[in-house]
């Protein structure tokens, strides 16, 4: 086990409530460190718990130690973004016995192929099997549904789209076949991601005033045959394999009913969560 893993796994085995998370994503399967169980965690994971940037669209802190993981994703039953995602899957991982490393990607989705973007992205390098595997539960409305083997040029169908990994270490990166197009949405590398530069990278996302995660509300959940997303007032749906169908909500009453039942996020606050829709414009005509 690597050194960045074995401190990952020292620090959440006693932490990490176990019970409460496979509770929380409806798994009751073994508890062993083997492809199956990653691959059923991972199909889950997004299921249950919603991908959202509430917290930065209130102005409040994004924390992302082991109990305040617990605290909002699992008993508060709110969703998170990407570190707060990955974080709280390498520490039930590290717990079940994986050897799991996190890593830092830059984001091209919607990119050019060659921007030099920030390392603004987690994922994470798990080994199982006797194999190289990339977990990533926190990517948004592209999250991936299962686990994608370190081997670059194979096509890999998850219960959701197919992706593949191109290019090789130390400029790996993944793409989606989406639309009918390969799409890329990160790249990255192998080096271990240091908790320092998560922290200040966290910080950026959650409080920059120019940082998306502030500006605009983004939420996600992919569920078996769909995926939904939410891109301020707008509520689309994905149907695995077919179209799409996009609809403006009204108001922000009828927005918070959305968030609640169709991806499962208990409201922290409903009256500032209002009142922030409609100071930051989601309800402005043409949005």
């Amino acid at each position: 086990m690597s050194h960045a893993s074995a401190a990952a796994a020292g620090r959440t085995a006693d932490a990490v409530d176990l019970d409460a998370y496979l509770a929380r994503i409806g798994y009751d399967g073994p508890r062993a460190a083997t492809p199956q169980v990653l691959a059923d965690l991972h199909r889950l994971h997004p299921q249950a718990i919603a991908f959202e940037n509430l917290d930065p669209f209130l102005g409040r802190p994004v924390r992302l130690d082991v109990a305040s993981l617990q605290a909002k994703l699992v008993a508060g039953r709110r969703g998170g973004y990407c570190f707060e995602h990955n974080l709280l899957f390498m520490h039930a991982l590290a717990a079940l016995g994986f050897e799991v490393t996190p890593l830092a990607a830059r984001v091209l989705w919607e990119q050019p192929s060659e921007a030099l973007t920030p390392l603004t992205h987690m994922l994470l390098h798990v080994r199982a099997g006797g194999r190289q595997w990339l977990a990533d539960v926190g990517f948004g409305i592209l999250t991936q549904t299962a686990p994608l083997r370190l081997e670059p040029g194979v096509e890999q169908p998850t219960p959701h789209e197919t992706f593949r990994l191109v290019g090789g270490e130390p400029d790996l990166r993944v793409q989606a076949l989406a639309g009918g197009a390969w799409r890329t949405l990160y790249r990255f590398d192998l080096s271990p991601q240091h908790e320092t530069d998560r922290a200040a990278m966290n910080h950026y996302l959650s409080t920059h005033p120019d940082s998306r995660f502030v500006t605009g509300l983004m939420v996600a959940r992919a569920v078996p045959g769909r995926r939904l997303g939410l891109s301020g007032n707008r509520l689309t749906e994905h149907v695995a394999g077919g179209g799409s169908t996009r609809r403006h909500i009204a108001t922000p009453a009828e927005l918070c009913e959305v968030l609640e039942t169709a991806f499962g996020i208990a409201l922290p606050d409903r009256a500032a969560f209002m009142a922030a829709a409609e100071a930051k414009g989601l309800f402005a005509a043409g949005t």
